[in-house]
């Protein structure tokens, strides 16, 4: 499959979560440590915006990845942000190099492989945090344990001050797929 289509699909996987976020749940804490729904809802806008940054061709300036607002209007932020990411990787982005926050570069396949775990892990923690269901399809659960698996796990350390997501937790080898995904991000699924 056409990684862009995937990247389409987990957009929209997300968009159907955010579409169901009300305006008095923005405040509620996410499985995301020291972020609300609104500023998880914030840094999903500001990495769409940012990946699409990326795409442009922008480097060295890390405020590109922190331009998410949300306005009056936290879903048409996100759909707006959504379009932005996906007009801006045409067929010639995906091979060229392209610099991911502070986390070096990458070629634009292996960043939309990024941007589609980002999706699918983020559409979890506003699922749980809204308290709705939450079903992936399964072929983006599968790629995005495959980005997920090559992501250092543990705490920040001097040589590596920042990581992804959380550390990794344990997660039973036997659990499904999503599950398993989430360990590696460092979510605990309740059923785990």
């Amino acid at each position: 499959m056409d990684i862009r289509e995937l990247d389409r699909r987990a957009l929209a996987t997300l968009g159907a979560v955010i579409a169901q976020v009300g305006s008095d749940q923005l405040r509620l804490p996410t499985p995301c440590a020291d972020w609300t729904l609104h500023g998880l809802l914030r840094h999903q806008v500001s990495e769409n915006l940012g990946f699409a940054a990326a795409a442009a061709g922008v480097t060295g300036d890390l405020r590109a990845w922190d331009q998410g607002d949300l306005g009056e209007d936290p879903y048409q932020a996100y759909l707006d942000s959504a379009d932005a990411m996906t007009r801006a990787f045409s067929e010639d982005v995906l091979d060229r190099s392209l610099q991911i926050r502070e986390f070096g570069f990458f070629p634009g396949r292996g960043a939309l492989g990024m941007h589609v775990l980002d999706c699918v892990v983020h559409g979890w923690d506003v699922a749980q945090t809204i308290g709705v269901a939450y079903a992936p399809d399964a072929d983006l659960v599968r790629h995005s344990l495959k980005v997920a698996a090559l992501i250092p796990t543990g705490a920040p350390s001097d040589d590596r001050p920042r990581t992804s997501f959380a550390p990794a937790v344990e997660i039973s080898g036997g659990s499904p797929s999503l599950e398993r995904l989430l360990g590696l991000v460092g979510r605990r699924p309740a059923a785990s």
